[in-house]
């Protein structure tokens, strides 16, 4: 059972943290095609902040290498991390794709905002660090 959980929690975490960065960039992806309408010399800033749901994705996979190891001994435990980074990961990137699909949006619009909208978009971010560094740490 103990190990059963472990491959569970090794499979929420990859799964949850890939679900948020997928909703998350298709959210500023698509602001970004309504963009591109609009102003299409504003690509390459939107192009950025589309991408940046991608990095939860990117926190899972560590958190799921890092927690491989650790299935036999302590499968409750990769479990609990599993689910919590995880959700942790896949809210994080959904919001950041919602911050940047608005900064998206205001910058279409004429607006000088991709700086502020960089540093809004930070702050979702680094609870999905934390809940990696959370799970470093145990």
């Amino acid at each position: 059972m103990e190990q059963i959980l472990g491959y569970l929690g090794l499979g929420l975490v990859l799964a949850l943290s890939g679900i948020g960065s997928a909703y998350g960039t298709t959210t500023a992806g698509n602001a970004a095609e309504g963009a591109l309408k609009r102003k299409p010399e504003g690509s390459g800033n939107y192009m950025v902040l589309s991408a940046l749901p991608a990095t939860q994705g990117i926190y899972g996979f560590v958190a799921f290498f890092m927690l491989m190891g650790r299935v036999a001994e302590a499968g409750t435990m990769v479990f609990g991390i599993g689910l919590s980074v995880g959700l942790v990961c896949m809210l994080s990137a959904i919001r950041q794709g919602q911050v940047c699909a608005n900064g998206i949006v205001g910058i279409s619009q004429g607006h000088d905002v991709f700086t502020n909208t960089l540093i809004y978009a930070a702050l979702p971010e680094f609870y999905a660090i934390l809940g990696l560094v959370g799970a470093l740490m145990l």
